[in-house]
Parts: C-alpha cells; sequence; structure tokens
C-alpha cells in the first residue's frame, strides 16, 4: 500500500527544524554583523561565512539583505525566531489582561523595555541604513505603525475593561504614547540622558500612568 504524501502537509519535521536551525544561525551571525560593521558594510557573502552556509541559502530564503535585515530586527524584538508576534507573547498577554490598570501598565512598560534592550542598537543600524535603503526606510515606518497599532489595542482592551476615566480621549491616549513608546523617544533618551533601563522603564510606568489618568481633561479639539 502506498500511502501519498501531499504539499499541504509542509515539510517533515527535521526538515523544518534544520530549516529553523539554519534560519538561527544565519540571523545570529547577520545581527553580530549588522552591530559590528553597520548595514552597507555587511554584504551576504559575509553572513553567509559567518554562518557557515552557502550564500545562495540566504538569497533563497531571504531574497535581499534588506529582507534579512528585517529579519534580524524583527527577531529581536520579539525575543526568538518563533511565529509569534507581540501581542501573542506571555508578555504581550500579561498587558492585556492583568486584572488592575497598574499592573497592566507595568506590564506594557516592561515589554517595551525589553524590546529596547534587545534592539535598541539594531534601531541606531536601521536609522542610518532607511538614509539609503528604501526598503529599510518601509519596514522602519512599518515598525512604527506596527508599534502605534499595539498601543491601539491595549488602550482599547483598558477602555472596554472599565480602567480608564470617563470621557477619556482614546485616540489622543494613544498616539501621544506611541509616541513616547517609540524607538526614536528611547534613542533620545538614552543620549541626552544616559538612563538605565530601569530609569525608562519606571518613567514609562510614571508617564503613561499620569496620561490615562488626565486623558479625560483634555480638549480633544485643541490636538485635531
Amino acid at each position: 500500500m502506498t500511502t501519498d504524501v501531499t504539499s499541504d502537509q509542509g515539510p517533515p519535521p527535521l526538515r523544518q527544524a534544520q530549516t529553523a536551525l539554519t534560519e538561527d544561525r544565519i540571523v545570529a551571525a547577520a545581527t553580530e554583523l549588522f552591530l559590528a560593521s553597520g548595514y552597507i558594510e555587511t554584504t551576504l557573502e559575509a553572513v553567509a561565512k559567518a554562518a557557515r552556509v552557502g550564500v545562495r541559502t540566504i538569497y533563497v530564503r531571504f531574497g535581499t539583505k534588506a529582507q534579512l535585515f528585517k529579519r534580524v530586527v524583527d527577531v529581536a524584538i520579539v525575543g526568538d525566531t518563533a511565529p509569534v508576534d507581540v501581542l501573542g507573547r506571555d508578555w504581550g498577554q500579561r498587558a492585556q489582561t492583568a486584572p488592575t490598570a497598574a499592573e497592566r501598565i507595568a506590564a506594557a512598560a516592561s515589554a517595551n523595555r525589553q524590546i529596547m534592550e534587545r534592539s535598541w542598537a539594531l534601531f541606531e543600524v536601521a536609522q542610518q541604513a532607511a538614509i539609503v535603503e528604501p526598503a529599510i526606510q518601509e519596514a522602519f515606518q512599518e515598525g512604527r505603525r506596527g508599534a502605534r497599532r499595539a498601543q491601539e489595542v491595549f488602550w482599547t482592551a483598558m477602555a472596554a475593561d472599565g480602567m480608564l476615566p470617563e470621557g477619556a480621549d482614546l485616540g489622543w491616549l494613544v498616539d501621544t504614547t506611541g509616541l513616547l513608546g517609540s524607538a526614536e523617544t528611547y534613542l533620545q533618551a538614552g543620549h541626552l540622558y544616559s538612563w538605565s533601563f530601569d530609569q525608562y522603564e519606571e518613567w514609562l510606568v510614571t508617564t503613561w500612568t499620569r496620561l490615562a489618568a488626565g486623558s479625560a481633561s483634555l480638549d480633544a479639539r485643541a490636538w485635531g
């Protein structure tokens, strides 16, 4: 009896594991090179050599250096190569489901801190790369949009669960906290004030708490 294997079953588990391991090696090697040499000076040939794979493997898997760099940043943001986005991570879920507003804000600030700890140096590389690489500029912009969407999910859940003042200006709150939690804000604070990650996290908790408490008293028309 012959057992047919259809294409929608996907590759065998061993092949999947080998593919994942290869990607881990490529991403790790690329991360080290992008941080050491910058975006422009890093070549796919150098990444392939460091990862001990053929250059064709990188081209087949990622296509371009810009796509590889985007993958490197995405992995740094969430912490690994598992196909789970920020909101689906345990630490992202805590920010959406903790029983009190204070706990949710603390969890959200902790998540933002973790992201910056893992990614801030790559964000600096991305800022430089965006000047000469339109694909990186677009990826950076998409990252900004994604960060705002995460804030929208967070504050919308807070409002739905009755954790914001009556009449809170949700749109203003999303925009403002999204700006304060952005990579650019962290990089500026780090360079200007030499904040530690603990100080940064504490600042987010304090600022977001005050913004949430005062959001109902703001005249939205002044921001339109």
